[in-house]
């Protein structure tokens, strides 16, 4: 949910297409895998803040958990109808 700064970034690709180049993968694939690599880390620790608030908001507040409920599963909804047009 909080985006690093680029520098972060370029320097995490940079440092792990080194380490899968010393792995033995040809250098011009190992910075597409670093890049898959932590586009999905990426996507793992937003659907871990995620819960972690949803479920945080469950114990104070019932209520406004159960309208947040509501709006995620709408927002899936439209997500999945602009995926298929």
């Amino acid at each position: 949910m909080f985006n690093k700064t680029p520098e972060i970034r370029q320097a995490a690709v940079k440092t792990l297409t080194a380490q899968l180049v010393q792995q033995g993968h040809p250098e011009q694939y190992a910075a597409y895998m670093a890049t898959a690599i932590i586009f999905q880390a990426d996507l793992d620790l937003a659907s871990a803040q995620l819960f972690s608030l949803v479920s945080w908001l469950k114990e104070k507040d019932p209520e406004i958990y159960k309208e947040a409920l509501t709006i995620l599963e709408a927002t899936a909804r439209e997500f999945e109808k602009r995926v298929q047009s």
